[in-house]
């Protein structure tokens, strides 16, 4: 569901994105098919206040769309991955974005407008989204998702090495060049591939998880001291 409640987006194997308006009456009718990707889209997830919408595929690609004179048309491709890209997560701002892969990085991703202050090239009036922080090395197998929470800003991933972690942002960091740290580690959070975490809107720390074990799981996660 979009923020305002009233455009709902479905993604697929058939490799489309789909846009669905809802009125009162609760009708829902398909505003725009969208076939930017190449292969199966994995995950759609919506900007947090505004009608912006990002997609993942199997292509290796991220994709961004917007609403263009009563059309929704692609407006962004992030390209990086060397594999899947299985989902992405907007941070409270929506200024940055993050997504996870089958080639086991998280990318943290950055809007940057026309005639920004630091020089990010732009086409025409659209804003470029780049790379500004990978988070390798910690992970040994695919990524299946990630969450970022809106309440305190971190950063969870879901894994199919049965494994949950959270990453913090460092406080002193460069908001152009962010580093972020691994602040907890659960190695056995599932008995098989965690495939979906996501943190409660209103309870900062309280994480659910996912898994092929067939079970959910919830944590209490708790910023260490000095993060």
């Amino acid at each position: 569901w979009a923020p305002s409640g009233t455009l709902l987006a479905t993604c697929s194997r058939d490799k489309s994105v789909w846009v669905w308006e809802v009125d009162e009456e609760e009708e829902y009718e398909c505003v725009s098919v969208l076939n930017s990707h190449t292969q199966d889209v994995k995950h759609v997830v919506w900007h947090p206040n505004q009608e912006l919408l990002a997609s993942a595929s199997y292509d290796d690609t991220v994709k961004l769309y917007h609403e263009e004179e009563d059309d929704w048309v692609c407006c962004a491709t992030l390209e990086g991955h060397e594999s899947t890209v299985w989902s992405v997560a907007f941070d409270r701002s929506g200024e940055r974005l993050a997504s996870c892969s089958d080639d086991k990085t998280v990318r943290i991703w950055r809007r940057y407008k026309p005639g920004n202050e630091e020089g990010v090239a732009c086409s025409g009036t659209d804003p470029t989204w780049k790379c500004i922080c990978n988070l390798s090395g910690y992970h040994s197998r695919t990524i299946y998702d990630v969450a970022w929470c809106h309440l305190t800003g971190a950063l969870a991933t879901a894994c199919g090495d049965d494994a949950i972690r959270v990453f913090e942002e460092s406080a002193s960091s460069d908001p152009q060049q962010p580093t972020f740290s691994l602040a907890a580690h659960v190695p056995r959070a599932h008995s098989q591939d965690v495939n979906c975490v996501a943190w409660n809107p209103k309870e900062p720390g309280l994480l659910a998880s996912c898994s092929d074990d067939g079970e959910i799981a919830f944590w209490k996660y708790q910023r260490p001291e000095g993060c």
